[in-house]
């Protein structure tokens, strides 16, 4: 089922995959990544359903970011749909400055923000797997801390009845026998195939 309905507000929220450069002095950028590629292809593909999308992403942002930034930038816009796509910062950040976020905190910090959703919107939610290509020296020993937080996404998806992007799942199969730089130079910020390539994985869960 679609969740994707004619005159619907559709919110993309996240870090700097999702924020992809947007000027946010303008409410209605959408940067030059993924969320402007769906917005593009929706519209196309469906000309005077009159959908708004959205662009709240923060560079740099965990989940403990989102909650600090929940009531403003999610709640007080009254989307119909909630997309969230969080958790590689959670996970860098470990790496490259010792400041750790257990899988605990991961997973208490993102239910809190799809409870006040939940309470006190109707939004449809959709949540994004975050995603590793490991490209650099050490960033395969990411994964004991990564493939943790993807596996709470997925249980928060199942008991929100949210619509789950499986996109670290698609990402990895999509950068098997090639070089994954192509997709993401760094292991974690995509390049314009690996946004198209979340684009489409995420119209694909939600139309």
């Amino acid at each position: 089922m679609s969740v994707l309905k004619p005159q619907s507000k559709v919110l993309f929220i996240g870090d700097s995959i999702t924020d992809a450069g947007r000027d946010r002095t303008d409410p209605d950028d959408l940067g030059r990544g993924y969320p402007r590629l769906v917005a593009a292809t929706y519209a196309e593909a469906h000309p005077g359903d009159g959908v708004r999308f959205l662009n709240r992403g923060i560079s740099g942002n965990r989940v403990r970011d989102l909650r600090a930034r929940w009531e403003p930038d999610c709640l007080d816009l009254a989307p119909d749909v909630v997309s969230v796509m969080i958790g590689i910062n959670d996970t860098w950040r470990r790496y490259d400055r010792a400041d750790a976020t257990s899988a605990e905190d991961f997973a208490a910090d993102y239910e809190r923000i799809l409870a006040l959703t939940t309470d006190r919107l109707t939004a449809r939610l959709v949540l994004v797997e975050p995603f590793l290509l490991p490209v650099r020296p050490g960033q395969d020993s990411w994964r004991e801390d990564l493939d943790p937080k993807i596996a709470v996404v997925r249980r928060l998806a199942r008991e929100y009845a949210a619509t789950l992007v499986p996109l670290d799942t698609i990402v990895t199969a999509a950068a098997a026998n090639r070089d994954a730089a192509e997709l993401a130079g760094d292991g974690v910020h995509p390049t314009m195939e690996g946004h198209a390539l979340i684009a489409g994985t995420w119209l694909e869960a939600t139309t």
